[in-house]
């Protein structure tokens, strides 16, 4: 479920969902600040975690060819799993050695149609997640890089 499901389905329909996402626009300042520049660049339309993601993704790859000094993607990616991750979306995290990106996630409820304040004003947060507990643990993905 993304928030464009929500705003897809509305809040009448979709009143009291219970979902988990890893970034919502309201969370925050920082992420206030950019989904507002993000919506203005897109005809009013606000992020999801995907779109958020996709700039979290290119800010980090973008540091670690920096700090590499290279474009070879080999040395990129080994690079990306060594730097923290730290952006105005997501906030401190690593990547793990087998990709994952390991970051907080948020349980948030779908607000009433009375309790929004307007279009993509849709979640209530429930819970913080912690990143630790957020995603499934290294040992049990049988991931081929992790060794």
């Amino acid at each position: 479920m993304f928030l464009t499901d929500v705003h897809g389905l509305g809040l009448q329909t979709a009143q009291g969902l219970i979902v988990t996402e890893t970034f919502y626009w309201d969370l925050n300042d920082q992420t206030r600040a950019w989904s507002k520049r993000f919506a203005a660049a897109n005809g009013g339309k606000y992020p999801s975690m995907d779109h958020a993601g996709v700039y979290a993704v290119v800010l980090h790859y973008l540091k670690a060819v920096e700090a590499a000094k290279t474009d070879d993607g080999t040395k990129v990616v080994a690079k990306m799993k060594e730097l923290p991750t730290d952006d105005p979306l997501f906030g401190k995290g690593t990547v793990r050695q087998d990709g994952r990106k390991i970051h907080p996630a948020y349980l948030f409820e779908v607000k009433k149609p009375s309790e929004s304040k307007g279009p993509y004003d849709y979640y209530k947060l429930r819970a913080t997640i912690p990143a630790d507990q957020a995603f499934r643990p290294l040992a049990e993905g049988g991931c081929p890089l992790v060794k």
